[in-house]
This record gives structure tokens, sequence and C-alpha cells, in this order.
């Protein structure tokens, strides 16, 4: 990934991990480009690993370092999704702090569609345009 392909406001908002920011909507829209090609690219170096794990026994011996690889591999989605800012629910799963909740985003969805409040789970995630219609939240008006 070059970083010459990134605009500057991207590249200042990269941060330590575990810091944590609040995100407006274009805000995040901005970062979502970065962390597709992030969460594309763990996907896809993901993906033998899963397929042959589910080509083995769970008592396979073999098993052993591919759940190690596949560990390795996520932890640095992770952390590289975390210096962004944001916060994972899960994998490939993502969401943008506003201060009401989060913008959330799933791979390989194109764009972000769907807020959910802090008390609900990703799976409880509703279309941005119905949270905007009925809250105005300010995180979508800066």
């Amino acid at each position: 990934m070059e970083l010459d392909t990134f605009s500057a406001e991207v590249i200042a908002s990269i941060s330590h991990p575990g810091e944590a920011r609040q995100f407006s909507l274009s805000e995040a829209k901005q970062v979502l480009p970065v962390l597709r090609k992030i969460t594309q690219a763990s996907a896809q170096e993901l993906s033998p690993c899963q397929e042959q794990m589910s080509n083995l026994l769970d008592c396979d011996p073999r098993q052993e370092p591919l759940r190690e690889d596949f560990e390795q591999i996520v932890r640095k989605w992770i952390s590289q999704v975390q210096r962004l800012g944001l916060r994972v629910s899960g994998l490939w799963e993502v969401g943008f702090d506003t201060g009401d909740g989060y913008l959330c985003w799933r791979y390989p969805e194109l764009r972000l569609a769907y807020f959910r409040y802090y008390a609900e789970s990703f799976s409880r995630r509703r279309p941005i345009a119905q949270v905007i219609e009925e809250q105005q939240p300010e995180w979508a008006h800066q």
C-alpha cells in the first residue's frame, strides 16, 4: 500500500493503536477507502488459511500452525484498523465512533450505510439515512 495514494487528511488521522477518535460522517467517508484496502488485503491473506483449516479435522496436528497464522493475520488487521482510530466489532466489522454511537461497516460493503448506538450490537445496526432523518445528529452535518 503506497502512502502517496492517500490524502493528507487520512495520513494525519493515523494514530497509536487503541487511541480512539470521533468521526463526522464526512471524515469517516474519507477514511473508508483506506480501511477497505487494509481489510481486503487481510481477507485475501486469510482466505487460504481458512480454506486449509476447513479441510482438516479439528484434531489434526496441522491445525495448530494454521491457527497461529490465522491469529497473526487477524491481529495485524486489528492493529492497523485501531491505528486509524476505529473500533473493531468482529472479524471484518468496524465502527467509526461519532460520540452518539458508531457508523458501522463490514467487509465487503462498498460504502458506509449503517449506524448503531453504543448499547446495541453490530447485528442491530440501522440505515444511516433513517438515523439522520429521525435524529438529525450533529455528526451527520459536520
